[in-house]
Order: structure tokens, then C-alpha cells, then sequence
């Protein structure tokens, strides 16, 4: 039975309100053919009012589903928003998952995915040196790594190993800005990565926690959730600035990893030979003792 708070509205419907939302203030008249009459406009983006017209639905209904107060939209509606907002697929398709939700909304929960990193997978790991490698979670925790997958994010190995975490690195470690040029577009699509996730899972221990100290403590993270993007795309090569051995260009690959809750392994490659490979072999080398946390298989300290 869905559990209501004391708004009227789950938590799912009001995770699927603050997408629309979200969505709606930031298209603009222009992109979807509405001319704009003289004067100024109070509401970013478009009125409620117009996305109800544009998606052919009442406007009672509509800021009922932005207020959380309506958790089942039909397929068709849904295909209707999602025309008049001009989401692309990715959007479309996770303003599908968001009603799902919704719809079947369970008061307590669910358990946070284990940490637990299988220990082929940590042999896989040792198996893809010198090419830097890790597993991370749903929430972009660091659950296990070769050398040059933990030396690769500069000064990631000065943290303790429970709270290595992509996304902290990116927005709270110092060296992060200087490791990446395009630290915005990597920061944006990692915020976009975490709101997709988010947005399926918003009660989610390992979710709420992290983005509640990134709310806290960086006002950029703040300024790209509050945007509640979904469809962050990262370039197939990454540039890297690195301290240790100069700069290089990696081709990054993640994977899903079939039965395991949630965790994917990240790897990145350089043609043999070049000196984006030379860097590796280096990099491979350049973890301090120590700095490892749990000792990989055969891994040499």
C-alpha cells in the first residue's frame, strides 16, 4: 500500500514532480514553436499552463503530477510530456522509470547494494596491468583497484580507502581541477549519472548520503543537481594533467558487471607503444606503499 507524506504526495511522485519540473523550467517557449508576447516573463522556461496545452492534457492534472499528488500517468501522457519537453531518449526513458515508481511506491527503503567486490573480479583487475582499472558502485565508491586505477586520479590515494569516491573527488578534492581541463563537462556528467540513478532510488542510504554532503559542501554540485540532468554523456578518450607523469590521453571503457548490485568496472587503455602507453607502465609503478587499502591478489605493494 503507498505510504503518503504529510503533503499528500510519496516520495517517488515527488521525485517524478521535480523531473518535470526541472525539465519544464528549462525549455524555453522558442524550442517548442510558442511565440512569446511582449513584456517580461515571471517563470523560467515555460508555464505550466503551456506544457499542459503542448502535451494535451488539463493544467489541473498537470501540476497535480508536478506536485507529486498524482502517481499513475498513463503511457500516453507520459509519451505526451515527453514530446513537449523535446526529451531525448535517455530522458524519456527515465521519466518512464520515474512513474514506475511512483506507481508502486513501498514506504521503506531499499538496503543499500553491498560493497563486496567478488575476488575474480579483483583477479580481473590484477590481469588488466599496466592498463589502470577499478570497480566502483552505483554511487561512484572506489570498491577495489590496480595500482594505476588508484594512482590515475591524482591524490585519490591520500583519502582512506571507505571514502575514496569519484564523484567526492571530483567536486572536493583540490587536485581534480587541475587533473581534468574539461573539469565542467566531467563534473556534469557526473552529476547527471548520479540524478539518473537518484531518481529511481531516492530513499537509497548510499545515494542520500553522498549527494547530501556534496548539497552541503560544493555549491557547484549544488547548481548541476538542482538542473536535474539524466543524459551526461562522457567522451570515449580523457585527457589527464597528472603530477607523476605528465599529460595523457586515455581511452576510457566502462561495463556493467553481470551479477553484482549495481557495480560496474572502469578501464582505460593507450595504444602499445606510444607514450600515452609509456605513461602507464609508469603510472603502474607510482602508488605509494600503503596506499593500496585491500591487497589485490598478487598485486606487489
Amino acid at each position: 500500500m503507498a505510504s503518503d507524506h504529510p503533503n499528500g504526495s510519496s516520495s517517488e511522485g515527488a521525485e517524478l514532480g521535480r523531473f518535470l519540473r526541472a525539465r519544464r523550467t528549462r525549455t524555453s517557449p522558442r524550442q517548442v514553436g510558442l511565440t512569446v508576447g511582449p513584456g517580461l516573463r515571471r517563470t523560467p522556461g515555460l508555464r505550466r499552463e503551456e506544457l499542459a496545452t503542448l502535451a494535451g492534457i488539463s493544467v489541473d492534472y498537470y501540476v497535480r503530477l508536478e506536485r507529486g499528488k498524482e502517481t499513475r500517468p498513463s503511457p500516453a501522457v507520459l509519451d505526451a510530456l515527453a514530446r513537449a519537453l523535446r526529451l531525448d531518449d535517455q530522458e524519456h526513458q527515465h521519466l518512464r522509470e520515474l512513474a514506475a515508481r511512483a506507481a508502486r511506491y513501498v514506504p521503506e527503503p531499499p538496503p543499500a547494494p553491498s560493497r563486496t567486490v567478488r575476488p575474480h573480479l579483483k583477479l580481473l583487475l590484477e590481469s588488466l596491468r599496466p592498463n589502470p582499472a577499478y570497480v566502483i558502485s552505483r554511487s561512484m565508491d572506489v570498491l577495489a583497484w590496480n595500482p594505476g586505477g588508484l594512482a590515475l586520479y591524482a591524490g585519490l590515494e591520500d583519502w582512506p580507502a571507505g571514502h575514496r569516491n569519484l564523484a567526492r573527488y571530483l567536486f572536493l578534492h583540490p587536485a581534480a581541477r587541475e587533473l581534468f581541463t574539461d573539469w565542467d563537462r566531467q563534473v556534469t556528467g557526473c552529476v547527471a549519472r548520479l540524478r539518473a540513478v537518484a531518481g529511481t532510488a531516492p530513499d537509497a542510504p548510499d545515494l542520500t548520503g553522498l549527494v547530501g554532503e556534496l548539497l552541503l559542501k560544493s555549491g557547484d554540485f549544488a547548481r548541476l543537481w538542482e538542473r536535474y540532468e539524466v543524459t551526461g554523456r562522457k567522451p570515449a578518450q580523457k585527457t589527464f594533467h597528472h603530477p607523476r607523469v605528465g599529460t595523457i590521453t586515455l581511452t576510457s571503457q566502462p561495463m556493467h558487471l553481470e551479477g553484482t548490485p549495481g557495480q560496474r568496472i572502469g578501464v582505460y587503455t593507450a595504444e602499445p607503444g606510444t607514450p600515452d602507453h609509456d605513461a602507464l607502465l609508469l603510472l603502474d609503478t607510482t602508488v605509494p606503499a600503503g596506499a593500496h587499502g585491500e591487497r589485490l591478489p598478487h598485486a606487489s605493494s
